[in-house]
C-alpha cells in the first residue's frame, strides 16, 4: 500500500495552516500539525508517532482536506444524521392515546405510567420492533406535546391532610 500523502500545498494555504497552529482549538491545531508534517512527505504512521495520536487519525485527516480543503480545520457535530427516531409517528400518536388511560386498563396492576412500561406497551402492541430506552420514549411524548414528570409533582389524594403528610415524608 502506497503512503498517503496531501497533495502539494500552495502557499496561502501553508499560512493558513501554520496560523490553525495557534489557534485556541485543539482540534484546528491538530489538524493544522498532521497537515503540515504531511506536506513534508512523512508517512502517517511517522507523523502519529510524533504526535501521539493514532496513524488512522492522520489518515482521516488527510482525506478530509482532499474532500474539504481549508475547511477540515472546522470541528463538525459528532452526533449521527442517519439516525431516526425509534418511535414513529404510529407510535407516537398510540402513545398519546394510551397515557390518557390507567394502566390497569390494559392489564397491569399499577395506576401510574412509567416510561419502561409504556415501552414495553408499545412493543408488545408491535408499533416498536424492540423495547425501547426511557429516552425514547421521553421524545416520542415530547413530539406530541406532552412533558413527562414524575409523579409526585402533580399526583393529589382526596385527603385533607395530604399536603401535611406529603412534607413530612419528604422533609
Amino acid at each position: 500500500m502506497r503512503p498517503l500523502f496531501v497533495g502539494t500545498l500552495t502557499e496561502e494555504q501553508i499560512n493558513h495552516l501554520k496560523q490553525g497552529l495557534r489557534s485556541p482549538s485543539a482540534f484546528r491545531v491538530r489538524r493544522s500539525q498532521i497537515l503540515l508534517h504531511s506536506e513534508k512527505r512523512q508517512t502517517p504512521r511517522q507523523i502519529a508517532a510524533k504526535l501521539h495520536c493514532s496513524d488512522q487519525t492522520v489518515r482521516e485527516a488527510i482525506r478530509a482536506f482532499e474532500r474539504e480543503g481549508r475547511d477540515c480545520l472546522q470541528e463538525k457535530s459528532h452526533a449521527r444524521h442517519d439516525q431516526q427516531p425509534q418511535i414513529d409517528e404510529r407510535g407516537c400518536a398510540r402513545l398519546q392515546e394510551v397515557i390518557r388511560h390507567s394502566p390497569r386498563e390494559f392489564g397491569y396492576e399499577t395506576s401510574i405510567w412509567t416510561r419502561p412500561l409504556l415501552a414495553e406497551l408499545l412493543h408488545q402492541e408491535g408499533y416498536t420492533g424492540q423495547a425501547s430506552s426511557p429516552t425514547a420514549i421521553t421524545v416520542a411524548l415530547q413530539r406530541v406535546d406532552i412533558v413527562w414528570q414524575r409523579a409526585k409533582q402533580w399526583v393529589r389524594s382526596p385527603d385533607p391532610h395530604y399536603a401535611h403528610k406529603k412534607n413530612d415524608a419528604t422533609s
